[in-house]
This record gives structure tokens, sequence and C-alpha cells, in this order.
């Protein structure tokens, strides 16, 4: 396992660093990122359908659509991606659940009472949605990703990803509503200390790295860097691709 956590804030770098893992490399790689305000649609979802365009726009929330399916997610400072990326495992399903039990493992670890949901996504409280959870599965390589929301701006979020103009007609996956809450308001309630996403996550990736007996993060090398931005710049930032339906 090699862990990677991004210098970009890009989300359209991201997940044309995504597509780049999942097609170029052959190890089992563990991607952290951290978004600048963005909506992320599912491959084949219909942006009408999950998205207030005119807030997204008065907002400056970038609209981007990644190479999985399944749900709209909200990325901002205050939330953390998690993406495993791996070959496919003999004898072993790929759409299982397992991929959670590192994140799940460290939650529990800082106090943080979670469970993994029928979605595959986890939760507090019974009833309050922290991540989400989407998966891409190749002939020889598997991603599952997720958000994780510790300081996210939940007014935001919930204005971004409540559509006004729905179409019912559009052939789409939609979006199923959760109730959703960060973590940090949790850490709070439960009368924890707290401190900033940054400092947060950082904690989350160290933790990380003691489960997989890892000395550090690697870094993405200037060649990587250039065939990622290749793959940002002739899919994730063109409107064709984000705005196919």
């Amino acid at each position: 396992m090699t862990i990677i956590h991004s210098a970009s804030h890009s989300p359209t770098f991201n997940l044309a660093a995504e597509e780049y893992f999942f097609s170029e490399w052959k190890n089992d790689l563990l991607f952290l990122y951290v978004n600048e305000p963005s909506v992320i649609i599912g491959c084949n979802q219909a942006i009408k359908n999950e998205v207030d365009l005119k807030f997204c726009r008065n907002n400056d929330i970038l609209i981007v659509r990644r190479m999985s399916g399944r749900v709209a997610v909200f990325h901002d400072f205050g939330n953390l991606n998690y993406r495993f990326i791996s070959n496919k495992k003999e004898h072993k399903s790929p759409l299982n659940d397992d991929f959670l039990k590192p994140i799940v493992d460290v939650l529990i670890g800082l106090g943080i009472s979670v469970e993994i949901g029928k979605r595959k996504d986890l939760w507090i409280q019974g009833q309050y949605k922290i991540s989400g959870t989407a998966s891409h599965i190749g002939n020889a390589r598997e991603l599952h990703h997720g958000t994780l929301l510790y300081d996210s701006n939940l007014h935001m979020l919930e204005n971004a990803l409540n559509s006004k103009n729905k179409d019912h007609n559009v052939k789409a996956i939609n979006s199923v509503q959760s109730k959703v809450k960060n973590i940090r308001i949790y850490l709070k309630e439960h009368g924890q200390l707290t401190t900033s996403a940054e400092i947060f996550f950082r904690l989350i990736s160290s933790k990380l790295q003691f489960i997989f007996d890892l000395k550090g993060i690697t870094d993405l090398s200037e060649n990587e860097i250039k065939s990622i931005q290749q793959i940002k710049v002739n899919k994730y930032d063109l409107n064709e691709w984000t705005f196919k339906k």
C-alpha cells in the first residue's frame, strides 16, 4: 500500500489523478485530498436533477463529473476525500464494504462511534451520515472513494445539492438524500477537544500510515503530474464531459 496526499485543491486535477492511478498504476494506493468548494456528480447522473446551478454559479462552486456512479457530493476545505485503488482480489467481490474498515478503525480510535450503512456509507448516532462512497470497477482494478465530513459548510452543501428544476424524464441515477452532521460538531457534543480541519486530516493520514505500517506518504513525480494534467485538460476541464447529461 502507498499513501499519496495531493498538494492540489483542484477537483479536476484530483479526479484526473484518480483516473491516472486506476489506469496506469499496478499497485495498491490510498489517495487523499481536499478540494476547493465543488459539487462532484456521478458519471451517470443528470446535473439538472442534482444541482442548483444558479446557487453554484453565484457562490463560485465548481461542478465536475467523476468516473464512478452513485450520488452527487459537495466538497470543500472541511471535507477529506479518501480513495482506495487496488487490483481485484481473487474469490472476493469488489463491491463489498471491506475498504471502509481502515477508515472505521481510525475514527473509532479517535472516539467517534461510527457504523457502516447499507449503501457502504458511514453513520454516527444512527441517523447522521458523515461519509458517502462510490465505486468504479474495471477488468483488473477497483476504485472505492468516499468523503469525510469534518467541518464542511452544510449550508452550502444543502443548497448546492438542492435542484429546483428536476426533469424526471431524463434517464439517470438519482441521489438519495440523507441527514448529515460534521464530525467536529459530534466531538463537541461529546465533550471532546476539536482542532482545525487541516490538523484533523493530518491526524487521519498519520493513523492510516500506522495501520498500513508505512513510514510516510509518497509524493507525485514530475512525470506523474504531467500525465495527470493531460487527463485534466483533455477530460475533466471540459464542459462536454461534465455537462454530458
